[in-house]
């Protein structure tokens, strides 16, 4: 947990909220067809009019085909410029890992509801400063003070909506898809995969006081044999602290319920 701490928990808690670290770039993509592809809208009939009005031009033009999604191996530069234009140049720049990112999403929550993720493909860089504890180096527990480093992250979160970005990922899913099955699951649905993993993150145990820890090794693990045999997702959520993973959980439960 010690040094691979930074890296997941910001990984999962991106991944937790529905990838939103990749959802924003089909918005800006079909920015510019939005008005073509919106339904109608049903208005009140004006009254008649009492000249002739000019003639309405008809163009015999075929309309502009929809900008389409690019090939997942040339997804890269779309999806990092979008989420530029969501998130900010700063924050994806110090953050995101620019290669295969489409990819390394799906492996990553893939990964969740398994013991180990797969840290050669992980789709952001780690977040700054060292795990921390207080305690004893008897009895050592998660410092309060860790879980503020995973403010900004929850705090993105929680601004996110679930309806928007939701909507964005339906633009997106052939190319999860197509990742998805290239994993080994071409006869399987990645948005299935994804309310499943949802329902794996929720269902983690709500903890209140000082979450133990013993130090075998190099890295801590969790003093108490149930949350230490609980998945990768579910730990990630367990380190960032009870109040982040209350605000992390609340967010899932908005994006399930637009997905369902």
């Amino acid at each position: 947990m010690k040094q691979q701490d930074s890296f997941w928990i910001w990984t999962g808690a991106a991944g937790a909220a529905l990838v939103a670290v990749a959802l924003g770039v089909y918005y800006f993509w079909q920015s510019d067809t939005a008005s073509d592809l919106s339904e109608p809208v049903a208005v009140e009939a004006p009254p008649i009019a009492t000249v002739e009005p000019p003639p309405i031009a008809v163009s015999t033009e075929p309309p502009e085909p929809e900008i389409p999604l690019p090939p997942l191996d040339e997804s890269d530069p779309e999806v990092q410029g979008g989420l530029i234009e969501v998130f900010g140049r700063e924050p994806v720049q110090q953050f995101l890992i620019p290669e295969r990112i489409v990819r390394h999403l799906v492996v990553t929550l893939d990964n969740m509801p398994r013991e180990k993720m797969a840290l050669q493909q992980r789709p952001v860089k780690p977040i700054p400063g060292e795990f921390l504890t207080s305690g004893t180096e008897e009895a050592p527990v998660i410092a309060p003070e860790n879980y503020e480093r995973y403010t900004p992250i929850v705090t993105a979160i929680a601004a996110a909506d679930a309806k928007t970005l939701v909507s964005l990922y339906r633009g997106m899913q052939p190319l999860f898809q197509q990742a998805y099955e290239e994993l080994g699951h071409p006869n399987n649905l990645f948005n299935a995969r994804l309310l499943e993993i949802i329902d794996h993150l929720l269902s983690t145990p709500d903890l209140d006081g000082p979450i133990r820890l013993v130090q075998p090794g190099v890295f801590y693990k969790y003093a108490d044999k149930d949350i230490e045999a609980l998945s990768s997702g579910q730990k990630l959520l367990i380190r960032m602290g009870p109040e982040n993973a209350a605000i992390v959980k609340a967010k899932l439960r908005e994006i399930q319920a637009e997905l369902i």
